[in-house]
């Protein structure tokens, strides 16, 4: 007999009908001899309606007391399941978030869960009944028990955090879509479903905007291996398996606010190619990494920073091995990459074969505004300069000088405090089978881009900076610094652009602008006006051809590329914001993710 968590959103639950469609089905699987928890959200457009009331009553309700009112919603839903239940001839028993012993922390609308204390849970699944339990809820773990909620997708947190705390067989999460899909349907409408993804490839697909699952909900089922499958609530077909790495062994104290960064790796078999002064027009990357392709070389990091003028620097790397040859393919395709027709400027190649590349990575960056902060600062404080900045939703990279890379090293090891005797034997636990180079491709339309121009290129400026937006709470997406160099006054600066939420960029501008009076940088400017494009997939390393025809696929479309960031399973581009479907749509195309079948969502 299975032990089985299921949830169900609130599109699955919106009506009478729909509450007792799913009875019938927990009843099945309860009949195929599985003991079940069931996780509801709040029904249909509830919460919305709630949220409403309250702007009516207040401009800036207290977020205690939106706790108190939002929490409502889910106890309706958990109250006419069990009657639904009750009805069918189930035992079935409805229970809050505080009833059931989700403990988190004092955090009114954005609370973490700290532990579930499971001994009612099980009690109740003796005695054969059916547990219903109020998502997106807890119970604060002071004297005062305060009624607290989890957040976006807290009710998909709670349902994997049940899971994991009672060590369950594994955790359905029940959609209005068929599982999860290679994009957007809305957007893509051939959109393909997946039979499997893995837990890495989701988190980064669910931080770029995919909203199948929330990134809170797959950094537990990751953390703790718990297997976790996507299904339709209005059909049997399989879904989606996220499967996950046999994890190391891990306390269910602190659940959510365990170490954000589980693992610092170095690699010194690295060299450095970058093309200076390349023309800000669709078709430049493609070319090069068309290129590069053919010459079946395997590209490593890729960054593009913001435009200077009419021109634009691309770097990459690249292990030792292949040095000499990316860089006579650069060397070769300079030429022909001029600002304009008449410009008697070509691009430069410059190449650095002392460099090695520093990274830490783990789930729980996400969403945590300090993390790529902190590691900057612990860099800078050892006067290490950066060279190179790559990051992800769960990594953040680094290129410096090979010389420098065991320090940096033992000194991140020490700030994150990572035992790099055991994470030997995390890294090697890979997951298993062939994987695709692209899994997935996702839009996200809700980011706006930060630019520096200046800043002095010396140890601390870029800990100074993302520091000061960590203090503001506002998290940091894509971050890119320059490779040309400008003598400003006599000290070298670079330019750093970064990406945050579209919401934050005001503010993040105006942080800067103070800070600039201080460090000396130029201005400070924002653009609300783009999008970012991402592939996503855990079979990128060793297929050198996954970024030329990304690239190639834009410059068909002759939509230009603004800023470009890469890791180990990703690759994202800064696009006008006007252009994003059009290049959404051509880029999944290029890659042969689309199918005939198109996806119906339910109304």
């Amino acid at each position: 007999m299975a032990l089985v968590v299921q949830k169900y959103g609130g599109t699955s639950v919106g009506s009478v009908e729909r509450i007792q469609a799913v009875a019938n089905r927990i009843k099945k699987t309860v009949q195929q001899g599985n003991s079940l928890v069931v996780v509801v959200s709040a029904m249909g457009k509830t919460t919305d309606t709630l949220v409403k009331l309250a702007n009516e009553i207040s401009s800036n309700p207290c977020r205690r007391e939106m706790d108190m009112l939002l929490s409502t919603g889910e106890q309706v839903t958990i109250a006419l399941l069990s009657m639904a239940l009750q009805e069918l001839g189930q035992p079935a028993i409805s229970l809050t978030g505080a009833q059931v012993g989700i403990v988190t922390e004092a955090e009114h609308s954005r609370a973490r869960i700290l532990q579930v204390c499971t001994d009612r849970l099980e009690r109740h699944l003796d005695k054969g009944e059916v547990v219903v339990v109020a998502g997106f809820q807890g119970v604060s773990s002071t004297a005062d028990l305060e009624i607290t909620t989890l957040g976006r997708g807290g009710s998909d947190t709670s349902a994997v955090a049940l899971a994991a705390s009672l060590k369950a067989d594994r955790c359905e999460i029940y959609t209005d879509v068929p599982g999860i899909l290679t994009t957007d349907p809305r957007l893509v409408p051939s959109a393909r479903l997946m039979s499997e993804i893995t837990a890495d490839e989701m988190l980064e697909l669910a931080s770029l905007g995919a909203k199948v699952l929330h990134p809170r909900a797959v950094e537990i089922a990751r953390n703790y291996g718990m297997p976790l499958v996507v299904l339709s609530s209005w059909s049997d077909r399989p879904g989606t398996r996220v499967v996950s790495r046999l994890p190391q062994p891990r306390s269910l104290q602190g659940m959510e606010i365990a170490k954000a960064v589980d693992g610092v790796e170095i690699d010194r078999d690295q060299a450095k190619v970058a093309l200076l002064r390349v023309p800000d027009f669709p078709g430049v990357a493609a070319n090069l990494f068309g290129e590069i392709s053919r010459q079946s070389i395997d590209v490593d990091l890729i960054i593009q920073s913001i435009h200077d003028g009419n021109s634009n620097d691309i770097a990459f790397t690249v292990v030792n091995k292949v040095l000499n040859q990316a860089e006579a393919v650069a060397t070769a395709i300079a030429p022909s990459l001029r600002t304009s027709a008449d410009a008697l400027e070509q691009a430069e190649v410059i190449v650095d074969r002392k460099i090695a590349k520093v990274a830490i990575s783990g789930a729980g960056m996400i969403g945590r505004p300090g993390i790529a902060a902190k590691m900057f600062k612990v860099l800078a404080d050892a006067k290490i300069n950066i060279q190179m900045i790559s990051t992800s939703e769960v990594k953040v990279s680094c290129v410096i000088n090979e010389s420098e890379c065991d320090r940096a090293l033992h000194l991140l090891s020490q700030a994150f405090d990572i035992d790099l005797n055991s994470q030997k034997e995390i890294t090697a636990n890979k997951y298993e089978g062939a994987h695709p180079p692209v899994r997935g491709v996702a839009l996200d339309n809700e980011q706006a881009r930060i630019a520096i121009r200046h800043v002095p290129d010396t140890p601390g400026m870029a800990a100074q900076i993302f520091s000061l937006l960590a203090q503001k709470n506002i998290s940091v997406d894509a971050i890119i610094q320059s490779q040309r160099c400008h003598i400003i006054n006599d000290l070298p600066t670079r330019d750093i652009a970064f990406t945050v939420d579209r919401d934050d960029a005001d503010i993040a501008c105006q942080v800067i602008g103070e800070l600039n009076k201080k460090i000396g940088c130029g201005e400070a400017t924002g653009d609300k006006a783009i999008a970012k494009l991402s592939v996503v997939g855990a079979g990128m390393i060793g297929h050198p051809g996954v970024a030329a025809k990304f690239f190639a696929a834009l410059a068909q479309e002759k939509i230009n590329i603004q800023m470009i960031t890469t890791s180990e399973i990703k690759i994202s581009c800064v696009i006008d914001e006007a252009e994003g479907v059009k290049a959404l749509q051509a880029v999944h195309s290029a890659f042969g993710l689309g199918t005939q079948e198109n996806v119906t969502i339910p109304t």
